[in-house]
């Protein structure tokens, strides 16, 4: 049985862009985990995303996620895909 890789993706965005991004993102489906660094490439914070994670779950998420983006300037977001 072949084993599926994972693919990642890095985005480069700005503070005041990042819950739209990471939003968009997960609207896109198929993530498995978010990375987001600031612009020294120091993890800021990381959320593993599992099959089936919506509304209720997501909410403290994103209100994590903003509160980051009200503090950086700069960072980048690292989207591992199924």
């Amino acid at each position: 049985m072949a084993k599926k890789e994972n693919k990642s993706e890095t985005y480069e965005v700005k503070g005041e862009d990042l819950l739209k991004k990471v939003k968009e993102l997960i609207h896109e489906g198929n993530i498995r985990r978010i990375t987001i660094k600031d612009k020294e490439g120091r993890i800021l914070v990381q959320f593993p995303l599992t099959f089936g994670v919506v509304g209720v779950l997501l909410a403290p998420m994103l209100a994590a996620v903003g509160a980051i983006a009200a503090l950086v300037t700069e960072c980048s977001i690292t989207v591992e895909r199924k």
